[in-house]
């Protein structure tokens, strides 16, 4: 130490520094290679997602009277891949169902169908909504509210993008004459089944029945339509909430907050229940997949410029349909496959 002006200095040190004075903190982390193997879980049961609720997910595991429900949770090497309701998943753990257990879906099964949807037509991200259903029931009411046939194409559209059958539900007929709202899905030859609203012991409650008899059924429609209501006719322990239609608005409250999956009484199918949307984006929905819904139709893309939409001036499906190629309801499919390209541009709400 030699003194200078503003007090005491420490003089530099002339040692000199090697390895041994260098300190490293281990890295925890990383300090274990990796192993790219995983357990095979040759363990694992299968079973089928019917709720999902904040990284829980309800889970039916057995077969025939065996049948019972797990709660279990994603287990890690699943990564991000989501989980939805109708998703068939191998499980681990504690698979009793007891009260307090807790058991891991270590395996999602492929998916036969997948239903999505976007926020908007221009939004990239897109959110599955059910996976493994065959049919889409499409719930709309007659009036109170009234319908809104631009949501109800948005529907048929992802219907057909996914693979699914399409069947369109109308209640509360008992308000008004159905006739007049069916001819414009005529030309589509959608298969539809009418309901009233005052008496669900009516034949078009036993005609849905037989409907979904057998078949994994993913009901949608905007709320207030009497989707809950038609629910609890259908499987009368699901108590699922129903509300009313606001007289101001014409819209109705959002009493489902989520998607569930419920057996059908006496039967191997099931109906699985979803919040009411306002909206539909398809921004994920391949135009060209619409066309091959059209049998009648889609030979006479043949002739269409490269890159065609379908609903240009320069496309073939005129020329195709003037000559009678099409058949005699030709003129009413093309306006209806115009229609629903249309509803991929459109508002996604009404």
């Amino acid at each position: 130490v030699r003194a200078g002006h503003g007090g005491a200095v420490m003089a530099r040190s002339s040692r000199h520094y090697d390895e041994s004075d260098v300190r490293i903190r281990p890295n925890r982390r990383g300090s274990r290679p990796r192993s790219k193997d995983r357990p095979a879980h040759e363990d694992a049961v299968p079973g089928q997602v019917i709720t999902v609720d904040r990284g829980r997910y309800t889970t039916l595991v057995g077969d025939g009277g065996d049948r019972h429900v797990v709660m279990a949770m994603r287990a890690r090497e699943l990564g991000r891949k989501g989980i939805v309701v109708g998703d068939r998943v191998d499980v681990v753990g504690d698979t009793s169902g007891a009260d307090g257990s807790l058991a891991r879906i270590v395996r999602v099964q492929p998916r036969e169908t997948v239903l999505r949807r976007t926020a908007d037509d221009t939004d990239p991200v897109e959110r599955v909504l059910v996976a493994n259903a065959d049919q889409l029931v499409v719930v709309s009411a007659l009036a109170n509210p009234e319908p809104r046939p631009r949501l109800i194409d948005r529907c048929l559209v992802a219907a057909y993008d996914a693979g699914m059958e399409p069947l369109l539900v109308l209640t509360k007929a008992d308000l008004t004459d159905p006739g007049p709202f069916l001819e414009q899905y005529a030309p589509l030859s959608v298969r539809h089944v009418v309901t009233a609203r005052r008496d669900t012991r009516t034949d078009g409650l036993d005609t849905l029945r037989e409907a979904l008899s057998g078949r994994v059924s993913v009901l949608v429609g905007h709320s207030g339509v009497g989707k809950s209501t038609l629910v609890n006719a259908l499987v009368p322990q699901a108590l699922r909430a129903t509300g009313v239609v606001n007289d101001v608005t014409g819209r109705g409250r959002h009493t489902s907050s989520s998607a569930v999956a419920l057996a059908l009484p006496d039967d191997d199918g099931w109906v699985i229940d979803t919040p009411g949307v306002r909206s539909f984006g398809l921004a994920h929905v391949d135009l060209s997949r619409i066309v091959q819904h059209f049998a009648d139709l889609e030979p006479g893309t043949a002739t269409c410029p490269r890159g065609c939409t379908h609903d240009e001036p320069e496309c073939g499906l005129d020329a195709w349909v003037a000559s009678g190629d099409a058949g005699p309801a030709g003129p009413a499919r093309l306006d209806s496959l115009r229609r629903l390209l249309r509803a991929r541009s459109a508002p996604t709400t009404d």
